[in-house]
């Protein structure tokens, strides 16, 4: 009844008596858009046959570059972080050796650097409580790891070392638990039993003489470790038994290491000797810990006397060492000085053999044709020309350059003097000769071969102190060290950063570039160390990006 005002379809009826009704050009409009959207749909089919029918020709391609993708995005992650964390990287090298210097654990927050070289089979490390025997553990792993997989750390890499290894393995937890059902000391044999199955693998074993008997522990574990030995494992042990390192000590692939104790403010150094067995200083580690005095007083008279004394012995030897291993180190620099200084001082004496032989030859040169000269005029019959010969001759002979003697200079003890390349300063006197000392080394060379280089420090005043600080006359907050060697610019780098303390700067700006990375090696050791130097980072890409610092005072 409704066609002559709206063409439609009745689609459905309300309970009130209200029809709903579909106009017949919305319902033609529909239909329309329905074939549409199918047409469309049939399009975007057969152009994806297309594209798919393409693309599988060069599905392996596809697969490639995706993959090259994958490994260029994870070497850019690496490169980026060790760039901003300034970490380098170290390559595996060929063999077994771990060789660290200034290595720091990634998971400490301000860890010590340690530096180690670890080229025997096992390193057996003893000593103190809490001295960073499982932290030098963990550290050789952890270093080995980051190495095999590329991964960045803080370490000096020029100077260090990393071998190749297959596997890595740790010994460090209790497995005694309710999940495992099994002791201590079993669960460890274990694992043990594990490892004589592998070859070129690196271990960790963390207080090995946990769960038993220590003299019978000491002899099974020395066995099973000879054992291991001969299959190329390499291992890192933490211990406390002296029996088992006194044990291992006699094998020529196994390398002694012990954690060290300052006495004097009766905490561990956090440093470690080679070559020795350390004491483990368990009563100090209590009483540091809260243990009261009289319980470890009646521990140690119960441990007793003669043990003690054995302990003390070792302390002994060990501080011992450690004084050798200081002179040692000052002989070897004094050697190196010396050593020096006979190259500086054979330098100079051919240097010196070359000018004066010069002057030799030039003399006789001159001399010779005077005399000529004089010859010449001898022969002459006409004494006009005798005589004009004469007078030059005796010009020639004028005409002669003599070295010039300089007197000796005036010197007294104290004196900055220079002696060729070597500067030192004047300890005592003679007639002819002098004693200079220069970094610690004597020397007693001739007086009229030196050379005032500098005025004589003024004696300390008695009283008062007057301290005069002159602002830098040309200040900056930017210092420019391109084209520079790494010690002229720390040299410069040291007097700005000086500079910029006198003028109150508080943030500076160092531009050293990115070239080899010597320079930029250089600048952030020596920011490192510099006891100004709150903090410093890469500048902005705008401001130098990686090719220099800011630095905050």
């Amino acid at each position: 009844g409704f066609n002559h005002v709206l063409k439609g379809t009745v689609v459905a009826r309300s309970s009130g008596g209200y029809f709903y009704v579909a106009p017949e050009n919305i319902q033609k409009l529909k239909k329309e858009q329905s074939e549409l959207l199918d047409k469309k749909e049939e399009i975007v089919y057969e152009h994806c046959k297309i594209f798919s029918s393409a693309m599988h020709k060069a599905l392996p391609f596809l697969k490639f570059i995706n993959g090259a993708f994958d490994v260029f995005d994870a070497y850019c992650a690496r490169v980026f972080t060790a760039k901003s964390a300034d970490f380098e990287f170290v390559l595996p090298s060929g063999g077994s050796n771990l060789k660290l210097a200034n290595f720091a654990h990634p998971a400490l927050k301000n860890p010590k650097s340690i530096s180690i070289d670890f080229s025997k089979k096992v390193l057996l490390i003893t000593g103190v409580n809490a001295g960073g025997k499982s932290m030098l553990l963990k550290s050789l792993i952890a270093a080995a790891f980051l190495a095999k997989y590329l991964l960045p750390m803080r370490i000096n890499a020029q100077n260090s070392q990393i071998g190749n290894f297959k596997e890595f393995d740790a010994i460090i937890e209790d497995p005694q638990n309710v999940k495992n059902d099994i002791s201590t000391f079993a669960g460890r044999m274990v694992h043990f039993s594990k490892l004589f199955t592998k070859k070129n693998l690196l271990i960790g074993v963390d207080e090995i003489e946990l769960g038993t008997d220590f003299e019978e522990a000491a002899s099974l574990y020395g066995v099973m470790i000879e054992r291991l030995i001969s299959q190329d494992i390499k291992m890192i042990i933490t211990t406390h038994h002296k029996r088992l390192a006194m044990l291992l000590a006699k094998n020529p692939d196994v390398e002694l290491v012990a954690a060290l104790y300052d006495e004097e403010n009766s905490r561990p150094k956090f440093e470690f000797l080679k070559g020795t067995i350390g004491k483990s200083y368990a009563f100090e580690t209590a009483a540091r810990y809260g243990i009261a005095a009289n319980l470890v007083a009646q521990a140690k008279k119960i441990y007793g006397e003669d043990k003690e004394n054995l302990n003390e012995i070792i302390t002994k030897t060990l501080n011992l060492e450690v004084q050798l291993k200081e002179k040692l180190e000052s002989a070897e620099k004094k050697e190196q000085k010396l050593d020096s200084l006979i190259e500086n001082l054979k330098e100079q004496k051919e240097r010196a053999e070359a000018e004066q032989h010069e002057v030799i030859t030039r003399l006789e040169r001159e001399y010779f044709k005077a005399i000529n000269e004089a010859r010449r005029a001898i022969n002459l019959d006409d004494t006009k020309e005798k005589q004009r010969a004469l007078n030059r001759a005796n010009e020639a002979k004028r005409a002669v350059q003599k070295p010039e003697i300089s007197a000796p200079p005036q010197l007294k003890v104290g004196d900055r003097v220079k002696y060729g390349k070597i500067k030192g300063v004047v300890a005592s006197l003679s007639k002819n000769d002098a004693v200079i000392q220069t970094d610690n080394v004597s020397m007693r060379v001739p007086i009229n071969q030196l050379k005032i280089s500098g005025e004589t420090p003024a004696p300390p005043k008695k009283s008062g102190i007057n301290l005069s600080v002159q602002k830098p006359q040309n200040a900056s907050v930017t210092l420019d060290l391109h084209g520079l060697r790494a010690d002229e610019a720390v040299q410069k780098l040291d007097k700005f950063i000086s500079d910029s303390l006198v003028m109150g700067f508080d943030e500076v700006q160092v531009y050293h570039g990115i070239g080899t990375g010597k320079l930029a090696y250089a600048v952030k050791n020596f920011l490192r160390e510099h006891p100004s130097v709150k903090e410093f980072f890469d500048a902005p890409a705008g401001q130098g990006g990686f090719g220099a610092q800011i630095v905050r005072l």
